[in-house]
């Protein structure tokens, strides 16, 4: 029985589509195809439905995903402890992370890690929506936000400072909200995923959230910062995206007496799996590239 079948059922199993799992495993799908073929046959089983709409694992393919999976992830840290044994880190590693995020601090803090480890194969896939990292089959996952998703171990990398903002336009216009029920009056600019009710904030040992009037929704910080510094109404945004814009006063910090819920940069791994000594690695890179307090907090 070989490796690479068991690894293409796995892989199938976790996508969901021989498509999409071809394109993790960056093969052909006629190949990944007939590994899976020849693995049924070394069993003597169905482990697939195939249909053209959908694919679903039969009872014995769901009796032979657990112990395959348990298998898979036992050779691959065997591996990796060798590798770690003879001081290398080597091998693939798979992340989810934010767009914005990535492209403004994460990828610059990450190419000298991989000019230093250039035997990791890195694959990272950029989106904004919370994915189920073990459904999904990430090594791990880095997010910014509250930490409350228990089916996952994190990694705290760096605080992340939401402030209230918009610009002097707007708020000559429309005047400057003093505290949260005048906040309420004012036309919002909201993160999507999140919706209206992302404006939570801290206030006397409780947490209140307050919703303002929806003039625009998008799943983008660049396009929230852009919208407010054309005064199109108030956002809550991280330090991360708009502390350029706070320091040359394209947009002013605006005090409502509460302090916005606390949120973090955070890598986490799927809960009961060993996290690999490249993902703790990396992980520690990006912690010192941040820095205690993050560096794009400076100045302000």
């Amino acid at each position: 029985m070989k490796l690479d079948g068991i690894a293409a059922f796995v892989a199938i199993a976790e996508a969901g589509s021989i498509s999409e799992a071809a394109r993790r495993l960056r093969l052909a799908k006629s190949v990944v195809s007939d590994r899976l073929a020849q693995l049924e046959r070394q069993l003597g089983a169905r482990l697939v439905h195939r249909s053209t709409r959908r694919l679903t694992l039969t009872e014995d393919g769901l009796i032979f995903l657990e112990l395959a999976s348990q298998s898979l992830r036992g050779i691959e840290a065997a591996a990796a402890t060798l590798a770690e044994r003879r001081g290398t880190l080597s091998g693939p590693l798979r992340l989810s992370a934010p767009v914005t995020l990535t492209a403004l601090h994460i990828g610059p803090a990450l190419y000298p890690f991989l000019r230093s480890h250039p035997q990791i194969d890195l694959s990272i896939e950029l989106d904004d929506r919370v994915v189920d990292a073990q459904a999904e089959g990430y090594d791990g996952v880095i997010r910014h936000g509250p930490m409350r998703d228990s089916r996952l171990m994190a990694w705290k990398l760096a605080r992340s400072r939401r402030l209230l903002v918009a610009s002097s336009e707007y708020l000559e216009q429309h005047g400057t909200p003093r505290n949260l029920d005048e906040l309420e009056q004012h036309r919002g600019i909201f993160y999507s995923h999140r919706g209206i009710a992302d404006w939570r904030f801290e206030t006397a040992g409780r947490a209140v959230q307050v919703r303002g009037k929806a003039g625009l929704q998008v799943n983008n910080g660049v396009v929230m910062r852009d919208a407010a510094v054309a005064g199109l109404g108030v956002t809550l945004l991280p330090l991360f995206i708009a502390g350029p814009q706070i320091r040359d006063g394209t947009l002013r910090v605006i005090d409502v007496g509460a302090e916005p819920e606390a949120e973090f940069i955070y890598v986490a791994h799927p809960e009961g799996r060993h996290p690999s000594a490249k993902l703790r690695a990396l992980a520690d890179c990006l912690r010192e590239a941040f820095g205690d307090p993050p560096y794009w907090e400076a100045g302000l």
